[in-house]
């Protein structure tokens, strides 16, 4: 009977191994059964989205909830601030994201929004973000980083990365700082396919590795890898089951060129198609655990019972079959077992002293306004035209954006009308233009781009707008790359809701309170 008694014991341990290594999302406001049967079987982590948020008092008692089941457990948002916002999915965020931070580049004011936002979670109940997003933007093109990096400088990146993880970690959240080794220099989305990044060793190390070097030394607690491929560090694997990657490189030590990195490594959503589409989402985590990642991220995209029972049953599959050895599986159910520890709730967030209006204040800050002549201020109802791009997966459609709201709420009347890509191809620019001047019907136009750099047909109906109309205001949400045009030219480095109220401000030279 001894044997079978200690094979049981074994086959107990390595499923509640498999569950600890999952970090999975669900559907809804409230628990589903299924997640709180797991958390009572091994499972340590929970992801949080968008779709699970109503508002702060139903998130707290959520995530009560979860931990009435388990008490050391990691709760897990993807709340950036600016356009990745989860808390504030539905309207916008109170906090500009790493662009506006970076155009600002004080690093007080970096680490005090950081600190606010992680107030904020903390008092829901969360206690590990998946942020910051540590990614050089050295790519203009680039259609995921973008506005949610600092900033094109590697050492500008740096010191607010580490400020970043400060004031985050000083409010009880621990940091995830992404996506290593580094997104910023691709023109592909890693939600679609496979990026590559051909750069040689020494560029990387001088580049991108700049902020997670920095990201480590601040203490982040977790580093979240990127679905990417680099030739120059690993010919076969993306980052994320790259064993030189995570292994060789995030966690060797300083001496041999790594990182020397001890904390949690966390995947990017393994649903992603850069992974799913050419791994398979079980065959992708086992190869992710065996290069060194210790917890699996899942749910943005799959968010049942069936993933967390296929993963756990592929984890446990691949130590039998020897594909993934049984200590590796361990130390990685470990290192998360200890951060969920090392995290509990009773010690997030105590004493930290609310700064709710920290957010516009840092928005306000990073506005830049160049003009073309002299700009009476808007005293009456205007026009917005919102020439918008397809939103990427990271940021969603959900989030609204623009400065037609806040601006209608200072200038009560005001009217807005939505561009796309396909419009302007049906229609054609002329027509299309012509037809938002008709409805502007002699208001002052509000020409709002997003990323115009990036797009030719939105610079196309801008060019065409401005010729007809040059009195309009273009207010640049994205990243300022192209150069201002219009008679005035704000540029807020973010489209979070603080940055339209800031721009809605210049706009009439008019202020609001951050309560409005």
């Amino acid at each position: 009977m001894t044997p079978l008694v200690r094979s049981v014991r074994s086959a107990d341990t390595l499923t509640r191994d498999a569950l600890a290594v999952l970090q999975p999302g669900f559907t809804g406001t409230t628990a589903p059964d299924w997640l709180l049967r797991r958390l009572g079987e091994g499972l340590v982590s929970v992801g949080l989205f968008g779709r699970n948020v109503a508002d702060p008092a139903q998130l707290a008692a959520l995530t009560g909830r979860l931990r009435a089941e388990r008490e050391e457990l990691i709760v897990a948002i993807d709340e950036e601030g600016g356009d990745v916002t989860r808390l504030e999915v539905r309207g916008g965020s109170s906090f500009p994201g790493n662009h506006a931070l970076g155009a600002v580049d004080d690093t007080a004011l970096t680490r005090a929004v950081a600190r606010e936002l992680g107030r904020r979670l903390a008092d829901c109940g969360i206690n590990l973000n998946w942020a910051p997003s540590a990614d050089v933007n050295s790519n203009p093109g680039n259609p995921v980083i973008g506005v949610r990096s600092f900033g094109a400088d590697p050492q500008l990146v740096a010191r607010h990365t580490a400020a970043y993880v400060e004031g985050l970690q000083s409010a009880g959240v621990a940091a995830c700082t992404k996506h290593f080794p580094g997104h910023g220099d691709t023109a592909v989305d890693s939600h679609h396919d496979l990026p590559r990044i051909a750069v040689d060793l020494p560029t990387l190390q001088e580049r991108e590795l700049v902020p997670f070097r920095a990201a480590v030394a601040a203490g982040t607690r977790a580093v979240m890898s990127a679905h990417i491929l680099l030739p120059a560090l690993d010919g076969e694997h993306p980052a994320t089951l790259s064993p030189a990657a995570l292994h060789g490189l995030l966690r060797a030590p300083a001496t041999e060129g790594g990182l020397g990195f001890d904390g949690l490594i966390v995947t990017d959503g393994m649903e992603m198609q850069a992974i799913s589409a050419t791994y398979g989402i079980e065959r992708g985590s086992v190869l992710a655990l065996a290069a060194g990642a210790d917890a699996i991220c899942v749910g943005g995209g799959l968010a049942d019972e069936d993933i967390v029972l296929r993963l756990r049953d592929a984890l446990v599959r691949a130590v039998r079959d020897g594909e993934l050895p049984e200590q590796r599986l361990a130390d990685a159910a470990a290192r998360v077992r200890a951060l969920a520890g090392r995290t509990r709730s009773a010690d997030v967030g105590e004493g930290v002293a609310p700064a709710p209006g920290i957010g516009l204040t840092a928005a306000r800050r990073a506005l830049r306004l160049t003009a073309a002549g002299p700009y009476a201020p808007l005293a009456e109802p205007a026009y917005v035209a919102a020439f918008t791009p397809l939103a990427n997966i990271a940021v969603g459609d959900e989030t609204p954006w623009g400065v037609a709201a806040e601006l209608a709420r200072l200038l009560p009347g005001t009217e807005t009308a939505t561009c796309t890509a396909e419009a302007a191809a049906a229609a054609g620019t002329a027509a299309l233009v012509d037809g938002l001047l008709t409805a502007a019907a002699g208001r002052r136009v509000v020409a709002v781009v997003r990323d115009v750099h990036r797009h030719p047909w939105m610079a196309e109906a801008l060019s065409t707008l401005l010729a007809a109309r040059p009195d309009t205001a273009v207010v640049e949400m994205g990243v300022p790359q192209a150069p201002p045009q219009g008679a005035l030219h704000l540029a807020t480095h973010g489209a979070a809701r603080v940055c339209a109220q800031a721009a809605a401000e210049a706009l009439t030279d008019q202020r609001l309170s951050p309560g409005e």
